[in-house]
């Protein structure tokens, strides 16, 4: 996993909302959703990667199922961006952000075999899927059993997906 050296951030901006969640627990679920949202953000790229670089005997099967994590993830994404603005929070969504914030490790980019990218891919969603798993307790935590539900629908796609991708690589010999 890759480390952040990201230095002290003032407190995000919130707009006011009727919500009944007291405003420090939504000012650190905005700040828990948008580490997610960098994550996803990163994860729609990184599969993306694989789906315009994807080679070998696979390569239609794959291309077509990279296709359909990366609008799975497009989903997810736009469910955490969404939810950070019901809290009255800023869903703070560009490449430039994900890019310094995301916990993926770097999707190696001179790979083309299709095995090769389906580990990777699995690794991103394995990746994906703890740090969703995390969240799932810390929204619990702070009293939003709404955002919780969120991670665990993200997160039950998630696992189905790298089941999908995982199951390339997973043939008898």
């Amino acid at each position: 996993m890759r480390t952040s050296t990201s230095k002290t951030l003032p407190a995000p901006k919130m707009y006011e909302t009727a919500n009944d969640l007291p405003l420090k627990a939504r000012v650190e679920l905005n700040g828990l959703m948008n580490q997610r949202l960098a994550d996803a953000v990163d994860l729609q790229t990184q599969i993306k990667q694989a789906h315009w670089n994807v080679k070998g005997p696979s390569f239609i099967a794959l291309h077509e199922l990279f296709d359909d994590v990366y609008e799975a993830v497009a989903s997810y994404t736009d469910l955490i961006a969404e939810r950070i603005a019901q809290l009255g929070g800023i869903a703070e969504g560009t490449a430039r952000v994900a890019a310094g914030r995301s916990r993926l490790e770097e999707y190696p980019l001179a790979i083309a075999e299709g095995l090769a990218h389906v580990a990777a891919v699995s690794k991103a969603l394995s990746t994906f899927g703890h740090e969703t798993r995390n969240a799932i307790a810390q929204s619990d935590e702070l009293g939003d059993a709404v955002t919780a539900d969120m991670f665990t629908e993200i997160t039950r796609g998630i696992d189905k997906w790298l089941w999908f991708v995982e199951s390339h690589s997973q043939a008898e010999k």
